[in-house]
């Protein structure tokens, strides 16, 4: 009767006070935003909604779900399988397997991303859905009952003419004013906690960005020493199509960031020996090389680098392999291969 009154604005309604409003509209907006960034980390993890149902499923069964060859590991199978057909003793052949093997191990990152990503990043996410906020939903639908009781209370005071009735109303509004203060503060409580729930999801995130950066970085490395293999077959395989025969492979670059990045990582490798620069070392000449990064020159034995200028490089015998000399105009010193892209 109380909610229909004060719906038809027929009933007066005690507010809460503007600290527990903004709580409450902080606890909201935290549930949508994790629900909204659960559900799409879900999907980025596996694509696939069947696969993602299936998952949940098994998950609710308390059951291991089946294990199937995820997209890569089934890619990388099929390349073996045909360079098996082929001939592995054929170019084509070779390369098949080779890049096979590189996409089943791509797959099997893959699964540790899942796996990780998972337990560090989204179970946490959950529990806050499904543990946290359902407490303060209910806790919340307490208070609004206790505010309702009160002001039911309130406005039976105000229709009491009788004294025995007055003072009987007055003694019902307080106790229900002490039950919804209490309440009221519960809530307060329980809604303060958002803020620390933001700190574990912000270690959670942490979490997350060093699982995927795991990932790229294995991914990163398994590609590479692909091109390596690949390049170490005859250039004839290697041309395309609109490419004349001798065209060496495009040089791969990237900056060190990547490299200290992934300094966890002792598989990944600081230089990117690509076949032009293999074939820069070999020779005794020069080449020119445009700069894709800025560099600041750690020592007077460096050369500084502005990205975009071309530059002109090369080696020195028993020099190590992530360095090239780098000449500009009268300054010369040493540069970081990963910084640079070489011109034919």
């Amino acid at each position: 009767l109380q909610f229909t009154e004060e719906k038809l604005g027929q009933a007066e309604k005690t507010e809460l006070d503007a600290h527990l409003e903004n709580l409450l509209s902080k606890a909201e907006c935290t549930k949508l935003w994790t629900e909204k960034i659960m559900k799409q980390t879900e999907v980025l993890l596996q694509p696939n909604p069947n696969a993602r149902i299936e998952e949940f499923v098994y998950e609710k069964l308390d059951r291991k779900a089946p294990s199937r060859m995820n997209n890569p590991e089934l890619l990388g199978q099929y390349m073996i399988d045909a360079g098996n057909e082929f001939g592995p003793g054929t170019a084509y052949g070779n390369a098949l397997i080779k890049c096979g093997e590189t996409q089943k191990r791509i797959g099997t990152a893959d699964r540790e991303l899942i796996q990780t990503s998972a337990i560090n990043f989204l179970t946490p996410l959950r529990n806050f859905i499904e543990g946290d906020y359902k407490t303060i939903t209910k806790e919340r639908k307490l208070l609004q009952n206790k505010r309702l009781d009160l002001d039911a209370a309130k406005t039976r005071l105000k229709k009491a003419k009788v004294a025995e009735a007055r003072a009987a109303s007055e003694q019902e509004v307080r106790i229900t004013q002490s039950e919804f203060d209490r309440q009221a503060e519960i809530t307060r409580l329980l809604l303060e906690g958002i803020s620390s729930t933001h700190a574990h999801h912000l270690r959670c995130l942490n979490d997350f960005v060093e699982a995927q950066m795991t990932y790229y970085a294995q991914c990163y490395q398994y590609m590479l020493d692909l091109q390596k293999q690949l390049g170490s077959f005859p250039s004839t395989f290697l041309s395309n199509n609109n490419q004349s025969s001798t065209t060496p492979m495009q040089s791969v670059s990237t900056p060190s960031v990547l490299a200290s990045a992934s300094a966890s990582l002792p598989s990944v490798s600081n230089s990117v020996v690509t076949s032009g620069i293999s074939e820069l070392k070999s020779s005794s000449g020069s080449r020119k090389a445009r700069v894709l990064y800025d560099y600041d020159a750690a020592n007077s034995s460096e050369l500084s680098l502005l990205a975009d200028e071309v530059i002109t490089v090369y080696s020195i015998p028993g020099m190590d392999s992530d360095w090239l000399m780098g000449e500009r105009g009268n300054q010369k010193g040493k540069v970081p291969i990963t910084y640079l892209e070489l011109l034919n």
